[in-house]
């Protein structure tokens, strides 16, 4: 007997930003969780229509960079007035002033750190392989077309109902996509 493939989940095709953008409302308005919007270009006004929350890396990139210079100022602090004091015209151990240019840039090279890495982290990236890349009309996402994938691990999820919900947004054509 031979065994089905595991199914990843429905992948719909639009032809304008505009069924796309409605289609999104209608598929967040439907209580869906796993699901994403592909396009050749940003959509201005997307990530509303999506439901999506704010980033959460310009904290990252907040805590990293005072990190940073906190690290930078108590190296200078550590090694000036407890590891290696010198005493140079009159000025005192912890002569903050002089440990700006150190300060400011390990705070900056932190910040751009926690950026990079914090936004490939939660962007689960490098992606080597994705179940999408099985589609032949998933490869006209770089070129003209608008997709909406929703995959089958969401709770809400059922053949039927999903399918049903995305020709109903006006999709060209809707596709169940092996995993």
């Amino acid at each position: 007997m031979a065994k089905r493939p595991k199914v990843y989940g429905l992948l719909a095709e639009y032809e304008t930003p505009g069924e796309l953008y409605k289609a999104c409302e209608k598929v967040r308005d439907a209580g869906y969780g796993a699901w994403d919007a592909h396009t050749p270009f940003p959509v201005h006004g997307l990530e509303k229509a999506m439901g999506l929350r704010s980033s959460v890396v310009p904290w990252i990139v907040c805590v990293m960079g005072f990190s940073g210079a906190g690290l930078g100022f108590l190296l200078q602090w550590w090694t000036s007035a407890v590891d290696y004091p010198l005493i140079i015209s009159a000025k005192p151990y912890n002569s903050y002033q002089a440990f700006v240019p150190v300060i400011f840039e390990l705070g900056i090279l932190l910040g751009s750190f926690g950026a990079v890495f914090g936004m490939f982290g939660l962007n689960r990236l490098p992606t080597l392989y994705h179940s999408l890349f099985n589609s032949d009309r998933f490869s006209r996402v770089t070129d003209d077309r608008f997709f909406i994938s929703i995959e089958a691990r969401d709770p809400k999820y059922d053949p039927e109902r999903t399918r049903e919900l995305l020709e109903s947004t006006g999709a060209l054509h809707v596709e169940e996509v092996e995993d």
